[in-house]
């Protein structure tokens, strides 16, 4: 009986979706709130139905479609800091290969602004989002909101819509992770950043100095012990600090916009070059001596406060070592927004204060201590180097971004082959830089790690002809962004498929990994299926689309279907998440939206599949003949291969009987 249950209501919900797939899982509310005399917070609340998320304001580069506040702002008023939004979930999505936050059931955003003109009364805005499901997703949404500032007194009015939404898919959600997951993965990477800082020139000889101050300079061992740990909490307590002036001074969320932005990716990239450029010997990062001098005799006075400024001329002293790595810790947890710099510089202090409080209690261990030396050196320029493989992510980043294709995954994995590869070349001695000391003979742990190096770039050297390098995967450039996502100087034509490179036709390209043949404009790929006399079909999808992914992946390669796509139809892929701007003269009126212009790419393909078809979930799939009739009736994500081709041989079947 329950498989008859199960049977009956999964083709009730399929014959449903067909007819009537239009979704609205997100309703708005706004609200004022008064906090000055000059200054409100405008609230923006998002009801969310049951089984659906909504995606954070603060998405990863090549992440879905992120939430997004605009504000149109005048002489009236003026916007102060950005957007607050609750705390959320954050997903491990294993599709898009990074975590993802989102929000369920109730949702929560604010914006501070500053009123300059009282006779203000109104401020309005937009709100640009999807939704998701464990099924599907809605495309890019705007949703236009009217905060009433007069005689608001918190009370809520409705947000006025002006937008139907539009599905896109959804990632797979099998169960929710808290945030506090994120915090502590940023304090186990800033603890052992703090272990590699403490095997640097600069910090690990202020060791045994350290403790054998405090042991001969008390009086008892136990005052000994108690001012180690002393030192020891105050190197807590001034990295601690540190954090805390960097998330007070730019704001928990404008930390996140910030990591996030192409500018500032751009510059920390160039950062970082300085870092690992200091790190492998060129100059030192010093802060001025006169800083060192003024701490040291303030820690002449002795007693707490001695301690704590031996522990901040400690900071500043080995600030040549620390400082490359702090810095990186700081951006890489301002990312993560919220407290994260905090529990950054928490987990990298402690790391190099334990050992001061641990070696003042058992001062033997510090016979054990190997001896400093060259080694110390080695640890550095070894830092060096990974700062310098670490630099050209935030590149790509940016470049990603702005979509310039410079820095194509190819040319990302040569120069991190470049790095590693000098890397190993150092570790063997073959290459000397100017800090290093002789080197009569490698230890055992510098070959080991040489080894380990060098198989790490020779595991690299596949990606280059187009291995998936599933252990850098967060790291370079996606798969499809690259000269050819089959390595270099090499592109794949199968499957009985006789077209080129050199003959495509106008507008056509071939769409990676499968090579099929595929239009981005509908009135071109149209024209040229009336051409070779095949029926076309439609795809609309997103660059953000899981779903559409993994049809791509999953479904399309099956032998018979990649042979369809390739020879019988003419594929016209229309992404209703474009952002490209509409040629000039080519914006037109809304039919959804009195009043208002489309202004993208994607909202012109959106709109054509909510009107056209009264669908706007993504993937959708039509079969139609020239006439733009449908064949058969069309489809949305079908992950089950044999439905799939039964699909198109049916559609495909009728065109043949025209």
């Amino acid at each position: 009986m329950s498989k008859f249950l199960t049977t009956f209501l999964l083709l009730f919900f399929a014959i449903t979706s067909i007819y009537s797939q239009l979704v609205d899982p997100v309703k708005w509310e706004t609200s004022v709130e008064k906090t000055s005399e000059t200054e409100y917070t405008l609230v923006a609340t998002a009801s969310i139905e049951e089984g659906w998320h909504l995606y954070s304001q603060d998405v990863p580069e090549g992440g879905p479609i992120a939430t997004t506040f605009t504000f149109y702002t005048n002489d009236n008023f003026e916007l102060v800091g950005n957007t607050s939004e609750d705390e959320g979930h954050t997903e491990d999505d294993a599709v898009f290969n990074m975590k993802i936050k989102y929000f369920d059931t109730k949702a929560e955003f604010k914006q501070r602004i500053k009123i300059i003109n009282k006779e203000l009364s109104v401020v309005k805005g937009e709100v640009e989002f999807m939704a998701c499901n464990d099924v599907q997703c809605t495309a890019p949404l705007l949703e236009e909101f009217n905060f009433i500032i007069k005689g608001s007194g918190g009370s809520k009015a409705d947000a006025t819509s002006d937008v139907d939404k539009l599905e896109q898919t959804s990632n797979d959600i099998d169960s929710k992770k808290d945030s506090q997951k994120g915090l502590w993965t940023i304090f186990f990477i800033a603890f052992i950043s703090g272990f590699a800082a403490l095997l640097t020139p600069c910090v690990f000889p202020m060791i045994p100095m350290t403790v054998s101050f405090f042991t001969k300079q008390s009086k008892t061992r136990a005052a000994g012990i108690r001012n180690a740990i002393i030192y020891g909490i105050s190197i807590i307590v001034i990295y601690v600090l540190l954090g805390t002036a960097v998330t007070a001074i730019f704001g928990a969320d404008s930390l996140n916009a910030l990591a996030t932005n192409v500018w500032f990716n751009i510059i920390f990239f160039l950062l970082l070059i300085v870092f690992a450029v200091s790190f492998l010997g060129a100059f030192e990062i010093t802060l001025p001596s006169s800083w060192g001098t003024k701490i040291d005799n303030q820690a002449d006075k002795g007693g707490l406060i001695g301690i704590f400024f031996m522990a901040l001329a400690l900071a500043i002293v080995s600030f040549s070592c620390t400082g490359p790595i702090v810095g990186t810790l700081l951006v890489e947890a301002a990312s993560k927004g919220g407290i994260a710099p905090v529990i950054g510089m928490l987990g990298f202090s402690l790391a190099i204060a334990l050992p001061f409080a641990l070696f003042a209690a058992f001062p033997g261990w510090l016979n054990s201590l190997p001896k400093s030396g060259g080694w110390l050196n080695t640890v550095k320029v070894v830092l060096g180097f990974l700062e310098l493989a670490f630099a050209f992510k935030f590149l790509s980043q940016a470049d990603l971004v702005l979509q310039l294709h410079w820095l194509e995954r190819e040319v990302f994995i040569a120069i991190w082959i470049a790095i590693f590869g000098t890397m190993a070349l150092y570790l063997f001695g073959k290459i000397k830089l100017p800090h290093d000391s002789p080197l009569s003979h490698i230890s055992v742990g510098r070959l080991s790690l040489g080894l380990l190096t060098l198989a790490f770039t020779i595991y690299m050297i596949p990606g280059l002809w187009g291995a998936p390098l599933n252990l850098i995967s967060a790291f370079p450039p996606p798969l499809d962004y690259s000269e050819s996502p089959y390595g270099v100087g090499y592109s794949k034509l199968g499957s009985g498929s006789s077209t080129s490179h050199d003959d495509l036709p106008d507008g056509a390209h071939l769409l990676a990994p499968h090579d099929i043949l595929a239009f981005n404009d509908y009135d071109l790929g149209l024209a040229y299926a009336k051409k070779v006399n095949k029926p076309v079909m439609l795809d609309f999808t997103g660059w953000a689309c899981v779903n559409c992914r993994k049809m791509e992946q999953n479904v399309w390669p099956k032998p018979e279907i990649l042979s369809i796509l390739k020879n019988e139809v003419v594929l016209i892929s229309l992404y209703v998440d474009d952002k490209r701007p509409l040629p000039e003269g080519e914006e037109v009126d809304s039919k959804l939206r009195p009043g208002k212009k489309l202004k993208y790419i994607g909202q012109k393909w959106s709109e054509f599949q909510t009107i056209r078809y009264k669908a706007n979930t993504q993937p959708f799939y039509v079969l139609m003949d020239h006439d733009e009739t449908n064949l058969n009736t069309p489809v949305a994500y079908t992950p089950n291969a044999d439905e799939y081709l039964a699909w198109l041989k049916d559609g495909i079947g009728k065109f043949k009987k025209e």
